[in-house]
């Protein structure tokens, strides 16, 4: 029931704001999560707590400012997403430029994998959508939602952005697997928690993070490019920028170049990274793993 309840709101609210028009729908898109989800769901708490623990002297102005308006990116985000023809025309517009294109492209005329790894930073899927669109082979990976009826509706919706898609279930894994066997390209997102992940850093801190994009660029032999979409001033248009691939070593040095360099693009826009994740929380796991050296230690 619960779920039947959520999902239908949520398709409302959907509908809702597609009778504005999309230049006006984005904007109040961010000013509804900003000023009424964030306060009502807690994420203003989360996103100050993120900044008083990795970036504890930033100026109280501007973390103020971070907490208003981290929500209205991600609310702009997701308004964009559920808009996928308009978000589709934008994409087509997009400048996207630096050194990671040539890569790319050349490991595409080779019938060479590579994979494209980004953050929830900017609006990620402008990378997907931008590429897609001048002729690359994009597949996505997506970790399905947590309700199910409202999960068809997103899959339906970032289908419209661009296909194959592929879940983080077996059976997605799997078919993800055959596709850069074939030489496709792979863009994935790795700066959420990762229980089984790798103690790494991120803003000098302890982030568990998941070796699995690197692993299977060494698999593959696939290039492994880090990419983003900042939003521009504008708040509606974007630069899609590819960096340099990353030279092949062990996956724990590369998931760390790959931290590295989505701080170095979140500390250049503070506002456009997705603060409210819980990044730097220890798993379950590795608390259990201290008691037992404890436990061990004489």
């Amino acid at each position: 029931m619960r779920h039947w309840t959520e999902n239908a709101g949520i398709r409302v609210l959907i509908w809702l704001l597609h009778l504005i028009p999309y230049r006006w729908r984005v904007p109040f898109g961010g000013w509804l999560f900003s000023r009424l989800v964030a306060p009502v769901a807690g994420y203003r708490r989360r996103i100050r707590a993120n900044l008083d623990l990795v970036v504890p002297d930033l100026d109280k102005a501007e973390k103020a400012r971070l907490v208003r308006d981290v929500p209205r990116n991600i609310g702009r985000t997701v308004t964009e997403l559920y808009s996928p023809d308009d978000f589709l025309a934008v994409a087509r517009r997009t400048e996207i430029s630096g050194p990671g294109l040539a890569a790319l492209e050349q490991a595409q005329a080779d019938g060479r994998p590579a994979i494209l790894v980004s953050g929830h930073f900017g609006n990620y899927d402008a990378v997907r959508a931008g590429l897609l669109h001048r002729g690359h082979r994009i597949g996505g990976l997506y970790r399905p939602m947590n309700n199910r009826l409202f999960n068809a509706h997103y899959v339906a919706t970032i289908s419209r952005i661009g296909t194959p898609l592929f879940d983080r279930g077996r059976r997605g894994l799997g078919q993800m697997m055959r596709f850069l066997r074939g030489g496709g390209t792979l863009a994935i997102l790795i700066d959420q928690r990762m229980g089984n992940g790798a103690p790494l850093r991120f803003f000098g801190h302890t982030a568990w993070t998941a070796l699995s994009a690197a692993e299977l660029a060494l698999k593959y032999d696939a290039a492994l490019i880090p990419c983003y979409a900042i939003r521009r001033p504008d708040g509606m248009t974007f630069d899609v920028v590819l960096e340099a691939p990353l030279r092949h070593s062990d996956a724990e040095t590369m998931t760390q170049a790959l931290n590295d360099s989505l701080e170095a693009q979140v500390r250049a826009h503070m506002d456009q990274w997705f603060w409210l994740h819980k990044r730097w929380k220890m798993p379950e796991s590795a608390h259990k793993q201290v008691a037992r050296t404890k436990e061990q230690t004489p």
